[in-house]
């Protein structure tokens, strides 16, 4: 089945990212007017929900339906309480301020597993970076309410989109270091019972193009058989922008031509979770009509 997919809106004038659905309503940022919007598919319309993210990017909701952040401009992970509130749960690692927190993944235990990379445009406080290392972090709540923060990659230099397997025993992890001599490439990692990730098993290498613009995965979500289903390309490189089908081992199942030049992410949403939201480095929000049903973890 070909993906048609029909604009929701078109060009919003700043790139937006993190769309999530709860049962009813799709929320998604706007990154560089630090908003968080809500379309409602049966008013047909967008609306704002929350503002002042500190240039939030990817959302994601916990088992509870509590929804949390990654403020890349706050350098911090945000909890977006009922009464308006962003509360900032974590910021520094080891006494140095996190580098710009892009996608996160919460599993049914309450950790919040989050991508740590360095994008020096999206920072609004300290325009440096203080850490050594752009990796994937975890952050393991605590009797009290608060978290411990933990580094889980020791091997990503540019990690960019999380995504946790249904049986929640293997983090996906998408690489996206664009310069010169890195591959793009989406990796498969074991989780340990202590948290711990074990060895990555490499599912696809995107590789990398004269002057390394070749664009590899950025968000993803998941199907209800497993499969990975992926923004990835540019429309200037290789063979353009695309929403791709992976299995889990990596196989390339499907693949779908977007109407954007850069897809960034992507959920399913509708009554039947067969619809597929996707956002842009335009500013788009776009939806297709998919024969493939989403797996919704939670709400």
């Amino acid at each position: 089945m070909d993906w048609t997919f029909d604009y929701i809106c078109k060009p919003m004038g700043g790139l937006t990212e993190g769309p999530v659905w709860d049962g009813e309503v799709l929320r998604f940022t706007q990154i560089h007017s630090s908003r968080v919007l809500e379309f409602d598919p049966l008013e047909g319309e967008i609306s704002e929900w929350g503002s002042d993210t500190n240039r939030t990017n990817g959302l994601a909701y916990d088992v509870s339906g509590q929804m949390f952040g990654c403020s890349s401009g706050g350098r911090a992970i945000l909890r977006f309480d009922a009464d308006g509130t962003n509360t900032v749960i974590a910021d520094k690692f080891e006494e140095k301020l996190l580098n710009t927190p892009n996608d996160l993944a919460i599993d049914a235990n309450g950790r919040i597993w989050f991508s740590n990379p360095w994008n020096a445009g999206n920072v609004d406080v300290e325009p440096s970076q203080q850490l050594d290392h752009r990796s994937v972090m975890r952050l393991e709540p605590k009797a009290d309410g608060g978290y411990t923060l933990h580094r889980a990659t020791f091997d990503t230099d540019m990690p960019n989109g999380v995504l946790l397997s249904a049986d929640q025993k293997t983090l996906y992890v998408a690489q996206s270091n664009f310069e010169p001599g890195h591959l793009r490439d989406l990796r498969a990692y074991p989780i340990n019972d202590d948290g711990s990730l074990g060895t990555f098993k490499l599912l696809h290498v995107f590789g990398e193009d004269e002057g390394g613009v070749h664009r590899g995965v950025d968000g993803m979500c998941l199907d209800v058989d497993g499969n990975i289903v992926a923004c990835a390309g540019y429309n200037r490189h290789g063979p353009g922008a695309m929403i791709y089908v992976f299995s889990p081992i990596g196989r390339v199942i499907e693949t779908h031509r977007t109407p954007c030049r850069q897809p960034t992410n992507c959920c399913f949403g509708g009554p039947d979770l067969t619809t597929l939201f996707v956002t842009s480095t335009d500013g788009h929000l776009l939806m297709a009509q998919t024969d493939r049903r989403g797996y919704g973890l939670y709400p």
